[in-house]
């Protein structure tokens, strides 16, 4: 049986591990933050290298499956990703203004029927709802309306705020795992001496008193004879 101290020590230190990691993401996105074109373009390398890496993979994977109905479906969407991953390798501005204004008609569209659908249904979320649609509609009318020097810090601006949440939360799951690992750690191994006796009871009040609970009368008798 493993000991629960040395299992609680590498739990504790594998939390540990997830709040170092976290600390580095936030770290991260308050650097974007701060220099939104170089995260912009940052992320369009990472997003054009994982599409590059992921049609390579798919299409290895679909060259080993080629005797199968899905063949050609596979290579057709493994070639796709491949041709995008080295487009937007190649043009990492161009992509990013185009997402970008794919990104706005994304927030006008859906503002739009979330304030639609807000005022016809005028569920017990009514306002809410109403106040979700105004600022997606607002959002996607001010990247819009700033394109494409917009795309110079939206898509950069999106990406630092999601590694600095993501970290938050990273650090929040390690401390508070490492707080939980350490209270059942120092309760489960704190000895318990205390002497059980079937009529006796836990109670350990036996001992300097002599006296102990009788099983069928429940009154006190003394361990002593005369």
């Amino acid at each position: 049986m493993a000991d629960p101290a040395v299992e609680g020590r590498k739990l504790s230190r594998s939390f540990g591990r997830l709040a170092l990691l976290g600390a580095l993401l936030v770290v991260a996105g308050l650097i974007g933050l701060v220099y939104t074109g170089v995260a912009t373009l940052t992320s369009m390398l990472l997003f054009g290298w994982l599409l590059l890496v992921g049609g390579i993979v798919g299409l290895a994977h679909a060259i080993e499956s080629r005797g199968s109905n899905f063949f050609w479906l596979a290579a057709v969407v493994a070639a796709l990703n491949i041709a995008a991953g080295v487009v937007v390798i190649r043009h990492p501005q161009g992509t990013a203004a185009t997402l970008t204004m794919f990104a706005a008609l994304l927030f006008l569209t859906g503002g739009l029927f979330r304030l639609v659908g807000s005022v016809v249904v005028r569920g017990p979320q009514f306002g809410w709802t109403l106040l979700q649609g105004a600022f997606g509609l607002l959002l996607g009318l001010l990247v819009l309306f700033d394109w494409p020097h917009s795309s110079l810090y939206v898509l950069g601006l999106f990406f630092s705020l999601a590694l600095l949440f993501d970290g938050l939360g990273l650090i929040a799951i390690g401390v508070g795992g490492r707080r939980i690992v350490s209270l059942v750690t120092d309760q489960g191994v704190a000895p318990d001496h205390r002497r059980t006796d079937p009529h006796r009871g836990t109670d350990p009040g036996w001992r300097t008193t002599g006296e102990w609970p009788d099983a069928s009368t429940g009154e006190s008798r003394n361990q002593s004879k005369n």
